[in-house]
């Protein structure tokens, strides 16, 4: 929505009279602006439809004559569009009126159209595809239009208009501001191409959010005000699943437009997601990836049965055609070495990949892994099995299979582990999770798969050590059980302990995933970069930008562990940020969605529940 101050101006001309604004685009309002045009005036005629004509145009016949209402009208329409004393201004309301005879000020409010009057011919193609139903108010809502449309065939201006209310809850709750609304109407109308260039407007991985997204956009779908949200996420899985099975094309390669080189630390979702968007806008892109694989924590850090390898390489490789150069098995040793290299931006973007050892006795004991190692092992192994050999690797099943398997912790990483132990061959497979309350971190679904595979959680405990058989290895873990926290007088969180709940869970192997972090040991203290407090990248949060210019930095390296669609919006806003630095403009980027929710008021639920 935008404010307008206009101040009605001298009409430019030989022998000028003055300027009128006229409110109202009705049969009474066009007569008065033709009058007064052709009496010398500047007209400034307001209307707050897309289209003057009032709701004369609405009517068969007029009253008492029994004349055609349109037959009345449409010569004066089309006076009123082609007179050059007529200021026609649509969609617009008066705010304030200032001023006094002779000298007046008005504040106006147009609301936005989002379709160019300037350059809209009216052939109405947009209104063939466009997928969304409305009532139609121009015959009081009793037949239906689109979103696009023009108010009636006569209308003047003679351009089409785009209704909208706002930004859909759906679209508002995702970071990435996904147009969910807009590609489940074009899946509802059956044209799934189309639904999947949507998608992928926003995202540059639909196939992979589509199946390990959290999925804010479904906690905020309205529909869940009448009976349950809509399967926002599966729709999207259909949708690329739908696409995927057929051959794929290659994607064309992106215009390059700029000198300035960027190089981009870490091929997972932010750093490809930022990668995308600068060679679309004309820059040459390097990703610099430690791994002999790209789509960092994708590719390494999600078991294979939630995500398959071939979904994850399929959408980087769309990225990749547009000309992005991806340098695999690559360390960066320090930020220095990039820009004497040649590089004028860097955007750090390495995601979460070490793991945490709880400092618990017995920590470092034969048989303790670690949640992000144990991972990646298991899908490196699976990608390449003569390279890890080679590399002093071996089969991760054969530390699994056959054995007890505890996991400490109680997230999704921590459910992922315990699932791909199940899959590797575990006797058996328990999970340890801290807290009380007898409440799983994870996700639901998540936590009844593993119930459902046999996995069996202990909540609410408090870990001791790991267990010694005596001879360095492994033999369970020593844990009491918690009743509550409490807050002590020095805002720590103490735990309140059930007497006598001292026991062992039996264990040949126990896996920590209690959190991830990111690796920043190429970031020295002379690198100019600082961290913060919890050891992630400082940066402003509108710019992703660091202290050391043409650094920045986005992602889990920034926030600490985060999903996927974080990790996609924060490359994009990244990315923006980096052209406007290359380009000499403010880094702040322009703000990528209306501010606007729109809602359901009650009395509209009350309708919609009635109508079923």
């Amino acid at each position: 929505m935008n404010k307008e101050n206009i101040q009605l101006k001298q009409y430019p001309g030989t022998e000028p009279v003055g300027s009128v604004m006229v409110v109202g685009g009705g049969i009474a309002g066009m007569q008065a602006s033709l009058d007064l045009a052709e009496a010398g005036y500047k007209v400034y005629l307001i209307e707050k439809k897309s289209a003057i004509g009032g709701h004369m145009a609405q009517l068969d016949k007029t009253f008492p004559t029994n004349d055609c209402s349109m037959c009345t009208i449409s010569p004066r329409l089309v006076e009123v569009g082609r007179h050059p004393n007529i200021e026609l201004i649509t969609d617009t309301e008066v705010l304030a009126l200032e001023g006094e005879a002779g000298d007046f000020s008005a504040t106006l409010r147009t609301n936005p159209r989002f379709i160019d009057v300037k350059t809209c011919n009216g052939c109405g193609k947009c209104a063939e595809v466009c997928p969304v139903p409305m009532k139609n108010p121009f015959d009081i809502g009793q037949g239906l239009a689109r979103a696009a449309h023009k108010l009636y065939p006569q209308a003047t201006p003679d351009a089409f208009a785009i209704a909208k209310r706002g930004v859909a809850p759906c679209r508002d709750a995702c970071p990435a501001g996904q147009k969910a609304q807009g590609y489940i109407a074009l899946v509802a109308a059956g044209r799934i191409e189309d639904a999947y260039r949507s998608i992928k407007e926003d995202n540059p991985f639909p196939a992979i959010c589509g199946r390990i997204c959290n999925a804010r956009c479904e906690s905020a779908c309205t529909r869940g005000k009448v009976d349950e949200p809509i399967n926002i996420r599966a729709l999207k899985r259909f949708v690329t699943d739908a696409i995927h099975a057929a051959p794929r094309t290659p994607v064309a390669a992106a215009v390059r437009k700029h000198a300035e080189r960027i190089a981009i630390i870490g091929s997972g979702p932010c750093g490809l997601t930022a990668a995308q968007d600068l060679c679309l806008e004309g820059y040459p892109v390097t990703v610099y990836e430690a791994l002999p694989v790209a789509g960092g924590m994708l590719r390494v850090g999600v078991p294979g049965y939630r995500l398959p390898t071939s979904i994850v390489e399929r959408e980087i490789q769309d990225i990749l055609d547009l000309g992005v150069d991806l340098k695999l098995s690559t360390s960066v040793n320090h930020i220095d070495e990039l820009f004497q290299a040649g590089y004028q931006a860097v955007l750090i973007a390495v995601g979460a990949h070490e793991g945490i050892r709880m400092n618990i006795p017995g920590n470092d004991l034969d048989g303790v892994l670690i949640n992000t190692e144990f991972l990646r092992d298991v899908r490196l192994w699976d990608h390449d099995q003569t390279e890890q050999q080679a590399a002093g690797k071996s089969d991760p099943a054969d530390s699994i299979q056959g054995k007890r398997v505890v996991v400490v912790g109680g997230g999704d990483v921590a459910v992922d582990v315990a699932r791909t132990s199940v899959r590797l061959g575990a006797t058996s497979v328990t999970m340890a999770v801290r807290g009380s309350g007898g409440k799983m971190p994870a996700s639901e679904h998540e936590v009844q798969a593993a119930r459902e595979e046999g996995i069996v959680m202990h909540i609410g405990l408090n870990f001791l050590r790991v267990v010694d058989n005596g001879a360095g290895k492994v033999a369970g873990l020593e844990v009491e059980r918690v009743l509550r926290f409490e807050t002590t007088a020095e805002g720590r969180r103490e735990a309140i302990i059930e007497e006598n709940s001292k026991h062992i869970i039996p264990a040949d192997v126990l896996v920590f995933s209690v959190g991830q972090k990111a690796g920043l040991a190429f970031l020295p203290e002379d690198a100019g970069i600082k961290l913060t407090r919890s050891r992630e990248i400082d940066v402003s949060h509108k710019t992703y930008a660091t202290d050391r210019p043409g650094v920045f930095a986005a992602g889990d390296a920034v926030t600490g562990t985060a999903f996927v669609i974080d990790a996609v919006a924060s490359g994009h806003t990244c990315a923006d940020a980096i052209h406007n630095y290359l380009r000499g403009e403010t880094l702040e980027p322009v703000v990528r969605r209306d501010e606007r929710v729109a809602t359901w008021s009650e009395e509209e639920l009350e309708l919609k529940l009635r109508k079923g």
